[in-house]
């Protein structure tokens, strides 16, 4: 029997999430499949899916974090501002910003809203804070990677 962990990721309330229908799918496949790889990572994202507010895709605000959408944002801890664009895992290349959505940093950003924060927990089991500060519309993940 497997141990049950605690859903709560600290006493703050976390913020909204959106997630486009047409993404919806794929995010819960990836998320089954990791599980037997990376459960906690796994159940992370999967609480995120749960307890998202799914839109159609051509109705998913600019301004929310999603897949090939390149967003900045600031670990409150540090102060580093960073710009990344969210993938599925075949397409990341850290080395060109291209994050998979299967790591920490890929299941705190999904479906945020610039101005959004909330506490996320690093590989290393490290607590920090994350702010997104822009989203930058599909184009222009397009154009970074024609650079």
């Amino acid at each position: 029997m497997t141990e049950k962990r605690p859903a709560s990721r600290g006493t703050a309330r976390r913020p909204k999430v959106v997630i486009a229908a047409d993404c919806l799918d794929r995010l819960e496949a990836l998320a089954e499949g990791a599980i037997p790889r990376d459960p906690d990572l796994a159940d992370r994202l999967l609480e995120e899916i749960g307890r998202a507010r799914i839109v159609p895709g051509a109705k998913l605000p600019a301004n929310v974090v999603a897949i090939d959408r390149p967003v900045t944002f600031r670990d409150e801890t540090t102060g580093q501002e960073k710009t990344v664009t969210p993938v599925f895992p075949e397409n990341a290349d850290i080395e060109r910003g291209r994050i998979s959505i299967l790591t920490p940093i890929g299941v705190a950003l999904i479906g945020l809203s610039e101005g959004a924060s909330l506490h996320w927990d690093t590989r290393d089991g490290k607590r920090r804070v994350l702010t997104v500060l822009r989203v930058a519309p599909h184009d222009a993940a397009e154009r970074l990677n024609a650079q």
